[in-house]
């Protein structure tokens, strides 16, 4: 794989990873569904957003270590990496939270 193509892979795979939390109401992605009418809290969202962040990183560090380039990180990186990931999760929150539905619309108006 070339580097070009890793860094695709990684840039494409923290921005599927980070609106995943906002697109499934599945706990995890993988488990059970949320009961309840409002479905996962938003803490719970978040959680998988920190988890998934984790995930990804060690993908991002496989892939470094394949290349044989690892290089030391400081604590600005990983600011740096967690602000685009929750900057990638930005579509996911909008069509979660402030896209309105059809059917809330219609709810409303009764």
């Amino acid at each position: 794989m070339t580097q070009t193509a890793a860094i695709w892979l990684v840039i494409l795979a923290a921005f599927a990873a980070a609106n995943l939390p906002f697109l499934s109401e599945r706990w995890c992605v993988l488990g059970a569904r949320a009961t309840g009418v409002a479905g996962k809290p938003f803490a719970m969202r978040l959680l998988e957003l920190v988890a998934l962040y984790f995930i990804v990183g060690a993908l991002a560090l496989l892939i470094e270590r394949r290349a044989g380039q690892m290089a030391p990180q400081g604590w600005e990186f990983y600011a740096v990496t967690g602000a685009l990931f929750v900057t990638l999760a930005f579509p996911g929150f909008v069509y979660r939270y402030l896209v309105r539905r059809k059917g809330a619309a219609a709810a409303q108006e009764e």
